[in-house]
């Protein structure tokens, strides 16, 4: 199987998986509905397009960064009739960091990932108000499981978050999965995405098991030739 792994960072990032109006929330990490959708998007699908082969992938993130959650009250008025439409309660993840990754044949990993790299529509994390402020592509993975590429690429925490958490970061990451069907119960969240028409958007459940990886070691750059070879 292959792999393609994605990074999503921005200010902002909102994944609400059981979002009713008018209260959003946000799932505290990517859920599979958000990022397919990125994909689909990434690649023009029309929202009302089969997404039967997108939604087949295996999905996994790890959170790099949690960030912090944060609420914003919405306000808008109605476009016609000029009337105020009700306030909304929004939930949004701030400074967050997370490596996503779908598993699945090669070519369709390779088609999404040159999608990626050329976007018909431009991507959001979750919400078109939270733009990515990082480049969303880190690569496809052949010959590999999506347990593996979660565990061996490199952290992607930001500098001040590095430096904020030197002595307090944990040594591991917690990763989600898609569960396996030999894995015992995990949490069940309204998140396989069906059809993503305005008209009837439909969502089937899915099972989330919970791990964690080990924070990948990092290894400084020191070459002491430099130094031996002047004067």
């Amino acid at each position: 199987m292959s792999v393609l792994l994605l990074q999503l960072a921005g200010p902002l990032q909102s994944w609400g998986a059981a979002s009713r109006f008018p209260r959003r929330s946000t799932e505290s990490a990517p859920t599979k509905s958000g990022v397919i959708g990125l994909l689909a998007a990434a690649q023009g699908r029309p929202r009302t397009a089969d997404l039967s082969d997108l939604a087949a992938l295996r999905f996994g993130v790890r959170v790099d960064q949690p960030g912090t959650r944060v609420r914003d009250f919405h306000t808008a008025h109605h476009q016609v009739s000029g009337k105020a439409m009700p306030v909304t309660e929004r939930f949004y993840l701030a400074d967050a960091v997370f490596l996503a990754a779908v598993e699945g044949d090669r070519a369709l990993i390779e088609e999404l990932h040159a999608a990626v790299r050329a976007p018909h529509f431009l991507p959001f994390l979750g919400r078109r108000a939270c733009p990515p402020a990082r480049r969303l592509d880190l690569g496809v993975r052949h010959d590999t499981a999506l347990e593996t590429a979660l565990l061996e690429h490199p952290w992607l925490a930001s500098a001040w978050y590095r430096e904020q958490t030197a002595r307090t970061a944990p040594d591991q990451l917690p990763v989600l999965l898609d569960s396996a069907p030999d894995d015992p119960p995990g949490d069940v969240v309204a998140d396989q995405p069906l059809s993503f028409d305005p008209r009837h958007r439909r969502y089937a459940r899915r099972s989330v098991r919970h791990d964690a990886v080990a924070r990948p070691v990092e290894v400084p750059e020191h070459d002491p030739m430099p130094l031996l070879e002047s004067d």
